[in-house]
């Protein structure tokens, strides 16, 4: 078994093209021998959004604080706390935070080889 705690895990800006006001943990990585997935959080403060992009894997979000939208190819659709969204393979995406004054917090599970 292993237990992780998120206010442990380290807080890193992600740099990358796109992406506005946006911060990531791995809370459960492969480095802790997870066998299939890894445990992202992302945090994206008021304003902020990941790119839209796409990847070969699914993921698996799971909204922990906050509201905004995520947008898919055939539209964009509101999500808040306690929402589950489900990201297929080739699906392009972009999570986006409305709000003015509250972060948008989710859980994003992914393969452990592209954590």
């Amino acid at each position: 078994m292993h237990l992780s705690s998120l206010g442990n895990a380290e807080k890193t800006k992600l740099e990358i093209e796109g992406a506005k006001d946006v911060y990531k943990q791995i809370p459960i990585s492969k480095a802790d021998g997870t066998p299939t997935f890894s445990f992202r959080v992302f945090t994206i403060e008021p304003g902020g959004h990941t790119p839209y992009h796409t990847h070969s894997f699914e993921h698996l979000n799971y909204i922990i604080e906050g509201r905004g939208t995520v947008l898919v190819q055939d539209g964009e659709h509101n999500i808040k706390k306690g929402d589950f969204a489900m990201i297929s393979p080739g699906e392009t995406h972009q999570y986006r935070n409305t709000s003015i004054n509250k972060p948008l917090v989710m859980i994003c599970a992914v393969p452990k080889e592209y954590e």
